[in-house]
């Protein structure tokens, strides 16, 4: 069975238009195969294994960790570009009147290679960063990455081999590259070109890491935290309230009113790091909560990254700032219905209610409709709507948060 084809000329598709996190932007525009092989014959690994030949010849390639031959065909005059745009170890065979005239197996050794990240979701970028050092790692390769200006600020310090590429500059940085991938999840889940697993039972961050072909063990970045001084001298806690869907938000209509209570009565100064302190959509809009101190506001992140390392602990939901806590090495509260707990991290401190219809976000039977802000795939209208937070309450979470304050506690008598 052929899961490769051919064309004439050259060129490229972009990725689904529903990808997360990809701004659905096209990939890095591609004309032939940068590298000569053979005569007449040339190939790279950009956007998937590409393969052009003049005049006529048979070409065929094999994955090699799959023992599976890919493509086999006799062509004239054109490319063969595999399906698959993910990392595979393929090899290329190319015969001429029945003579192996070339061969190559996959070796980015001293190579160039590249990958895009998303420009602005913060929680993706962070849990996918540190498999595209492993990647390096593994191959031994010069490996280039774009994403957004004030991400990469987090990592510039911490992963110096790595080389950065300004989105904008892209396409003026494409060549010489021997391979490029782009790093996401897809739309519809049932995408195999862009995405070897259906990322809603791989979990979030380990997607990449089978995208990439490295181990898909969970893995912390390191981020570069270049004011290190402490600024505030009580003890305080960061909060933040807000999501990009109505599903995020943790819907308890006391949660953070009664959660905020108990903090500041804990002798806590409550400091509430959202980017906005009012957002929504329609009919739909989500405030600061009461009693917290405002510290929203567009912000560079290397601002939070320091205001969460010096935080007691940190209690959000799923989303780029909680991401940001754990990466930076803060306890987690992280309060979510709609995913199930082995999207995100792992923490002691998760909260869940299974009572309630939940882990939307997971179900293969599902497809989660991010042009809907109020998508609630199983009831939606109904009075059950959202209730996978809605029935999270205040007293769920604070008995977390206890937990984590004995932990603390235990910590420092131990220390």
């Amino acid at each position: 069975m052929s899961i490769s084809s051919a064309r004439d000329g050259a060129g490229t598709q972009a990725p689904s238009a529903g990808a997360v996190g990809l701004d659905n932007q096209p990939f890095v525009r591609l004309g032939d195969p940068l590298f000569e092989g053979a005569p007449g014959v040339s190939y790279d690994f950009n956007y998937g294994c590409r393969v052009k030949v003049e005049g006529r010849a048979r070409v065929r390639l094999v994955d090699r960790d799959a023992d599976v031959v890919l493509y086999d065909n006799e062509i004239s005059d054109a490319m063969v570009t595999s399906t698959k745009r993910y990392y595979v170890n393929v090899r290329i065979e190319v015969f001429r009147d029945g003579n192996l005239v070339f061969e190559h197996d996959f070796n980015a050794r001293g190579r160039k290679v590249y990958a895009r990240l998303p420009v602005s979701t913060i929680g993706d970028v962070l849990a996918w960063f540190p498999y595209v050092e492993a990647f390096r790692k593994k191959h031994g390769c010069e490996m280039y990455l774009s994403t957004g200006p004030q991400l990469w600020s987090l990592f510039a310090d911490t992963y110096p081999e790595l080389h950065y590429v300004r989105p904008e500059d892209e396409d003026a940085a494409a060549s010489g590259f021997y391979a490029s991938y782009f790093l996401g999840i897809f739309f519809p889940s049932s995408d195999r070109t862009h995405q070897p697993v259906d990322f809603r039972l791989s979990g979030l961050q380990r997607t990449i890491a089978w995208l990439l072909g490295v181990p898909a063990q969970e893995c912390r970045p390191r981020i570069g935290i270049r004011e290190t001084s402490r600024r505030i001298a009580e003890p305080y806690v960061c909060i933040a309230a807000q999501a990009s869907s109505q599903c995020k938000y943790w819907n308890n209509p006391s949660g953070w009113y009664e959660t905020v209570k108990f903090l500041k009565a804990q002798g806590y100064r409550v400091l509430c790091i959202d980017r906005d302190a009012t957002a929504g959509e329609g009919m739909h809009w989500n405030h600061i909560p009461y009693g917290a101190e405002d510290f929203t506001g567009q912000l560079p992140l290397q601002d939070r990254a320091s205001l969460l390392k010096h935080a007691q602990f940190f209690v959000g939901l799923s989303s780029g700032l909680s991401w940001l806590a754990w990466a930076v090495g803060t306890p987690v509260v992280m309060i979510s219905g709609f995913t199930h707990p082995q999207n995100e991290f792992d923490t002691p401190y998760r909260v869940i209610n299974y009572h309630a219809c939940n882990s939307c976000w997971n179900d293969t039977a599902v497809e989660f409709d991010n042009r809907n802000y109020l998508w609630c795939p199983r009831h939606a209208g109904t009075e059950r709507q959202f209730e996978c937070s809605r029935i999270i309450t205040a007293g769920q979470v604070i008995g977390t948060i206890k937990r984590v304050i004995d932990d603390l506690n235990a910590s420092r008598a131990n220390a």
